[in-house]
C-alpha cells in the first residue's frame, strides 16, 4: 500500500465521466498502473484505495467477468488488486479487502465502530442458565473449551483462561473488517462485523453478523443460501449450507452443518455433521453426528457419537430453572427414538436403546448396551466390544478426517482401546465381582445405578472386560519388543523399562484427547500461575502431550501388567512374558470371531427380507447378493479373517524370539 499514489486530475474527469461521485476525491489513492476504465457508477466517500484491475474471471456456465467497481457505493474500503466489485444495493463501509476477489450482489458489508468479530462471545454450553459459558475465539479447541466448561470447581484457573481469550479478543479488535485473498461473495444479505480470510466463499447468506470466517487456502470455508450466523466463530474447511442458523456458536475445523439445522449456544469441533436437527447448549466433540429432522441435542456433552432420528434428551425436571446436564463419553450412540434422561452419565462406546426415564451414571461400565423394558434400564455391560459396527466406526473415524488445515486446532485420539477405556473396564470388572459377591452368583437380577443387570450379563461383563484387558496389554508388549533381539531375561526387562515416568495414574478424554490426568494437572497450574501466559502455548502444550500419547500409554501399560497379570515389572522373564502373548492371542482371535459372528447377522435370512420382492427364496438370496455382496466376500469381513491371520502370526513371530532365550542359555 505504500506505493499508492493519489488520484490525478485525468483519471478524476474519466470517472465522473463514468458517473462516479466522490465526497472528497483527494482521499482516494490508487495503484501506479490504475487504469479508471475498470470504474464505473461508483461513489466514494471516507479515505479509499483502489487497486489495479487487469484481470478477468470465469464464472460456472463459462461466463466471463472483468476485475473493477461497478455500481457500487463505498466508505472507507481499500480493495486490492483484480477484485471485481459490483451490484452493491446499499454500500460497504470500513473495509480491508484482498486480491482476486468477487464481490457480487451483496446488500451491506460493513464494520460499524469496534469489533473484535465473534472472539470473547460467550457461549453458554451444558447449562441453559448460565454457569459454564465458554467464550470463544480463532484459536479455540476442543480441549481447551472442556477444561473451562468443566473446572468450574476451580475459580483461579477460570479467571485467568478468561484473561487469556479477553487479551487475545482485545488484540484483534478492529474498526475495520478484513476480507481476504479469493474471497467470493454473491447474493447475500447483510455481513456486518465480520472478519472473512481467504478462498472464502459466501453465496446466497442471508445475514452474517458479528463473527469470524476463518477461512484459508488450503481449507477453504463455504456459507451457501439461506445460512445465517449471528455471533459466531467458523474455523478453517467448515462447509454451512441450505438454511443453517447458528447463534452464539463455535464452528470446528471441517464441521459440516445445513439443510435447516439450527444451533444456539453450542459448541461443535472438528469434523462434527449436523443436518435438519437442533442443538442448544451442546458440546459437541469431534465427530459429534446428528443427521435427522426429529433430533434434539440439548445440554449435553458428546464426541464421536451418533445421534439416531428422534433422539432427546430432556433437563425439565427442575424447580429452578433447567440446570440439569448430560454426558454421553465417547463413541456412544443413540438409537431411533431414544431418550435420556438428564443428568445422567453413559460410558463410553455404549449404546442406547429406548426411553430412559432414570437418573444414571455407567461410566464405570464402557462398551454396554442400555435398554429400556417396561420404563427399567437394562444394563449388559461390555457386550459392545463385540460388536461389528463398534469396530467399523474405530476405522472410519481417521479416515473420515476432512481437516485440510495444516494448523490442526483439536489433537484427536481415535484408538478404540486405550489408557481411558482400559482403566474404566478395570474398573467396571471390579465392580461386577463386588456385585456378584455381594449379591451372591445365583442372583437373576442385579441393581446399578438404576439400571438391572442379569446374571448372565454380568458373567459376560466380566468376561468381556477381561478379554479386552488382555488384548491391550498384550499389544502393548508386542508393540514394544517389536523388531528387537535379545539374548536373556534381563534384556527383555530392559526393553520393557518404560522411557518416562509420566503416564501413571488417572487418565482422561478430555474431548478427544486423551492424556494422563497428571499432565492436564500441570497444565492448569501453569495457566493458574502465570506459566503459560498465551492461547498458543496451551496448544502447543496439548499438541506436544498428543504427540508423546505413545511413550505415557507404556509408562501405564507397564504398571498395569503388574497389577492384573500379579507380576513384578523389575523381574519379569521371557516366559512370562510368553504366556502374557498366549493370552494375547486367544483374546484377539476371540473377540474377532465374535465380531465376524455379529457381521454374519447382517447376511441372515431375515436381513433378506424384502430381497427378491417377487420371487422365492434362491432369487431373494440373489438379489441381495447383488446389492450387498456375498458374505466371505465383504470387505470387512476379509478385513477381520485377516486380522486373525495377521495378529496370530505377530504372536507367534515373538514367541520364536523369546524361545531363542532358552536356546542360548543351553549353548
Amino acid at each position: 500500500m505504500e506505493n499508492f499514489r493519489q488520484i490525478n486530475e485525468q483519471e478524476i474527469r474519466q470517472l465522473k465521466q463514468q458517473r462516479c461521485h466522490s465526497q472528497d476525491w483527494s482521499r482516494i489513492l490508487v495503484h501506479p498502473e490504475f487504469k479508471p476504465e475498470r470504474v464505473w457508477d461508483a461513489a466514494f466517500s471516507g479515505d479509499i484505495k483502489l487497486g489495479l484491475f487487469e484481470s478477468r474471471f470465469e464464472l460456472p456456465g463459462g461466463v466471463r467477468i472483468q476485475s473493477g467497481i461497478c455500481h457500487a457505493k463505498l466508505h472507507n474500503v481499500s480493495v486490492g488488486n483484480n477484485t471485481c466489485i459490483e451490484n452493491i444495493h446499499n454500500y460497504i463501509a470500513n473495509y480491508d479487502i484482498g486480491e482476486d476477489c468477487i464481490i457480487e450482489n451483496a446488500d451491506r458489508i460493513l464494520t460499524d465502530g469496534l469489533s473484535s468479530f465473534g472472539n470473547g462471545v460467550e457461549v453458554a454450553v451444558l447449562n441453559e442458565t448460565g454457569g459454564r459459558e465458554v467464550p470463544i475465539n480463532d484459536k479455540l479447541t476442543a480441549h481447551f473449551a472442556y477444561i473451562m466448561a468443566l473446572y468450574r470447581h476451580r475459580p483461579a484457573l477460570i479467571k485467568r483462561m478468561r484473561e487469556l481469550v479477553k487479551f487475545y479478543s482485545e488484540k484483534h479488535t478492529s474498526d475495520r473488517g478484513t476480507i481476504g485473498n479469493g474471497v467470493r461473495i454473491s447474493n447475500t444479505g447483510t455481513i456486518k462485523n465480520v472478519r472473512i480470510g481467504d478462498a472464502a466463499t459466501v453465496e446466497g447468506a442471508p445475514m452474517l453478523v458479528n463473527g469470524s470466517v476463518n477461512s484459508n487456502s488450503s481449507a477453504p470455508v463455504y456459507i451457501g443460501y439461506g445460512v445465517s450466523c449471528e455471533d459466531f466463530i467458523i474455523s478453517s474447511g467448515a462447509h454451512l449450507d441450505s438454511g443453517a442458523t447458528i447463534s452464539r456458536c463455535f464452528v470446528g475445523q471441517s464441521t459440516q452443518l445445513g439443510r435447516n439445522y439450527s444451533a444456539t449456544d453450542s459448541l461443535f469441533f472438528s469434523n462434527c455433521h449436523g443436518e435438519n436437527g437442533e442443538a442448544c447448549a451442546v458440546f459437541a466433540g469431534p465427530y459429534t453426528v446428528s443427521h435427522h429432522k426429529s433430533s434434539l441435542l440439548i445440554a449435553g456433552m458428546f464426541s464421536f457419537m451418533n445421534a439416531g432420528s428422534g433422539s432427546n434428551q430432556s433437563n425439565h425436571m427442575y424447580k429452578l430453572g433447567p440446570i440439569h446436564q448430560g454426558i454421553l463419553e465417547r463413541g456412544s450412540k443413540t438409537t431411533s427414538d431414544s431418550y435420556i434422561l438428564w443428568p445422567s452419565r453413559i460410558g463410553a462406546f455404549s449404546l442406547v436403546l429406548g426411553r430412559h426415564v432414570n437418573n444414571t451414571d455407567t461410566s464405570s461400565l464402557p462398551f454396554s448396551y442400555l435398554i429400556e423394558k417396561n420404563n427399567t434400564t437394562h444394563l449388559i455391560p461390555g457386550v459392545n466390544l463385540r460388536s461389528v459396527g463398534t469396530i467399523r466406526d474405530a476405522q472410519k473415524w481417521p479416515k473420515r478426517d476432512k481437516r485440510k488445515d495444516p494448523n490442526k486446532l483439536d489433537q484427536i485420539n481415535y484408538n478404540l482401546l486405550s489408557p481411558y477405556t482400559i482403566q474404566k473396564m478395570l474398573t467396571g470388572r471390579a465392580v461386577l465381582l463386588e456385585l456378584r459377591r455381594v449379591s451372591g452368583e445365583t442372583t437373576d437380577l442385579y441393581s446399578y445405578k438404576s439400571t438391572k443387570i442379569k446374571n448372565s450379563s454380568l458373567n459376560n461383563g466380566i468376561t468381556f472386560y477381561e478379554t479386552a484387558i488382555h488384548k491391550f496389554l498384550g499389544n502393548s508388549i508386542i508393540k514394544r519388543l517389536e523388531g528387537i533381539s535379545f539374548e536373556s531375561d534381563e534384556d527383555v526387562r530392559r526393553r520393557l523399562k518404560p522411557d518416562t515416568a509420566i503416564g501413571l495414574g488417572e487418565w482422561a478424554d478430555i474431548s478427544g484427547l486423551i492424556a494422563p490426568r497428571s499432565e492436564i494437572e500441570k497444565l492448569m497450574c501453569g495457566i493458574e500461575n502465570g506459566e503459560i501466559g498465551k492461547l498458543r502455548d496451551i496448544n502447543s502444550y496439548i499438541e506436544n502431550l498428543h504427540n508423546n500419547y505413545y511413550y505415557y500409554e507404556w509408562t501405564w501399560a507397564h504398571s498395569k501388567i503388574g497389577e492384573f497379570y500379579g507380576i513384578d515389572p523389575e523381574t519379569i522373564t521371557a516366559a512370562q512374558v510368553k504366556e502374557i502373548v498366549l493370552q494375547w492371542q486367544k483374546s484377539v482371535v476371540w473377540l474377532d470371531r465374535m465380531v465376524y459372528e455379529d457381521a454374519r447377522k447382517e447376511f441372515s435370512l431375515t436381513s433378506m427380507t424384502g430381497f427378491g420382492a417377487d420371487g422365492d427364496s434362491d432369487e431373494c438370496r440373489q438379489d441381495f447378493e447383488q446389492v450387498r455382496g456375498g458374505f466371505e466376500s465383504n470387505p470387512f469381513v476379509s478385513a477381520v479373517l485377516q486380522h486373525i491371520e495377521d495378529k496370530t502370526a505377530l504372536g507367534n513371530e515373538l514367541i520364536a524370539r523369546l524361545e531363542k532365550i532358552k536356546t542360548i542359555y543351553l549353548q
